[in-house]
Order: structure tokens, then sequence, then C-alpha cells
């Protein structure tokens, strides 16, 4: 079946257009959750809005939304008057810049999607978009309304297609000065330097995703499947110390040591319990 599409709407380059569909490019859906229950029972709690001063129960269509404008003052804002901000990014995406990838700092990067054209008759436009940005080293910079938010987007060629990601906004990413005001500037010794850098050398690799495993994640399913099979839950893992603080040119030669006698890990496959299938 066919992925449903988070979006649809128009990418549009000056007077360019062509209708498209926005799917998330990643998910959670895959990592073990956890449902609360009642201990005595077994049964799933259900979640109930409660009136914050009389503590009842509020019905759902008694549920609404406020701006809080003052001290336990609120404005109330239907979802009809909301209905009522029509700003073109509801409904397209328009490029309204392009610039180098490497300009865009990554801290500004939110969410993924894939953006894919829904018809045959845009899929021209759509590649010439695409082709444009491609061969100019370019990625382009447009505004989306997800969520009913408003949201600066980066545009860029991936694949047959284009990976879109949403940019977080200035006033949304933290300064980074005070979190680093206190280190201090240090003249390190060369051969401390050269050490480290061996060190880099011999761990030189390619990013490949699949080289990397959730081991909180394996280890949570391992005592998921003793549970499931009846047995006694034991001890998951193992745990670290806490390395000691040694002298750093030690700590450099024995990690260049420990580096060239450590073999090659091998991976131990789990396989996950099964999941229930919910009842319809």
């Amino acid at each position: 079946m066919a992925p449903r599409a988070y979006w649809k709407g128009y990418l549009k380059l000056s007077l360019v257009s062509c209708p498209i569909a926005l799917f998330p490019a990643s998910s959670a859906s895959e990592r073990v959750s956890f449902n609360r229950i009642n201990k005595k029972t077994g049964n799933r709690l259900k979640q109930q809005m409660v009136d914050g001063e009389s503590g009842e129960v509020v019905d759902k269509e008694d549920i609404g939304r406020g701006y809080e404008y003052a001290k336990g003052q609120y404005l109330t804002v239907e979802d009809e008057e909301l209905e009522k901000i029509k700003i073109e990014s509801t409904h397209t995406i328009e490029i309204d810049s392009f610039v180098p990838r490497a300009e865009i700092d990554d801290r500004y990067l939110d969410s993924p999607y894939y953006i894919s054209p829904t018809d045959q008759v845009g899929q021209e436009a759509y590649s010439v978009i695409r082709d444009a940005m491609r061969e100019k080293k370019m990625v382009g910079l447009g505004r989306v309304v997800i969520s009913r938010r408003e949201h600066v987007v980066m545009l860029e060629p991936f694949d047959k297609g284009l990976l879109a990601t949403t940019l977080r906004y200035q006033y949304e990413v933290r300064d980074h000065k005070e979190y680093f005001e206190d280190i201090p500037d240090l003249k390190l010794p060369v051969e401390m330097k050269k050490l480290a850098a061996h060190i880099l050398e011999t761990k030189a690799d390619h990013f490949e995703p699949t080289k990397f495993e959730d081991h909180y994640e394996k280890a949570l399913v391992e005592l998921l499947r003793m549970k499931q099979a009846g047995k006694p839950v034991q001890v998951v893992g193992e745990e670290v110390p806490a390395p000691r603080v040694i002298n750093l040119m030690d700590a450099l030669r024995a990690s260049i040591k420990a580096g060239e006698r450590k073999p090659a890990a091998t991976s131990t496959g789990v396989r996950r319990p099964a999941k229930k299938k919910t009842a319809r």
C-alpha cells in the first residue's frame, strides 16, 4: 500500500509549479513503546481532561483552546477562526531563494520529509527544479504550513526526488557562547596532538547508518523476550564503570595500543517480541 501523504499542495519556482505531496522521512514507530496500565487489574489507563480549578472531568465537546494574555485570563480561539488564516504557504511551497548548503547551520535542521510529484503532468516541472539545484549545487529555501504552523523549509535533490527539511527559527536556537565561555584557549603540546591525530586516523571510516545499533533498544527487547517466555528477568547488558581520570599523554598512548589489539566486534541478533494485533 502506498504511503499516506502528510501534506499536499504545490511546489512553485517563479512561474513554474507542480502538484506535490510531503511524506515524513523518519519514524519512531518501530521503537518499543509502553502504555500506562493499572497494576492491580492490568487494564490500560485512559487520560481525561480535568478542570484546573474545579477538578471535574471536562467533556470532549467542551474542550477548546485559549491564549493566556494575562495571569489566569484566556482568549478563546475557535478552530473555525484559525481556518480563516489564509496564507500562500498553506497550500504552496514557493522557493524564495537559493543558498549554498554549507551556509545552513546544522542546529537549524528540524524534521525531514520526502517530496514527490502527485501526477505525471507535473513530473517535468518537478524534475527541472530538482536538476537545476543539483547542477548549481544549491538548496532552495521556502515556507510551508504544517500542523497550523509556518515553517521555513530547505529543499535539496535526493536520489530521484527532493528532500525537504523544516528549519528552526532563530529564536528557537540557543546561543552557544554561554555554554563554551568557560573553556580556556590552551596551547597543546605537539606530541599530544600527533597522538590524538593518529587515533583519529586509525578510526577513520565512512558514515553507514546500518553500523549503528541502539544498545538500549536491543537490551529492552531482550528483557521483554525473557518476560514473554515466562523466565525471571536477569540483568541485561553490563554497566561500564566510570573511566578513571589519568594522565592525558598516558591515556592517548594506551588508546593507540588498545586500538591495535582490539578485535572486530561481532553482532548478536536478538529477535523482537511479536507485536499483538489491536482489535478494530
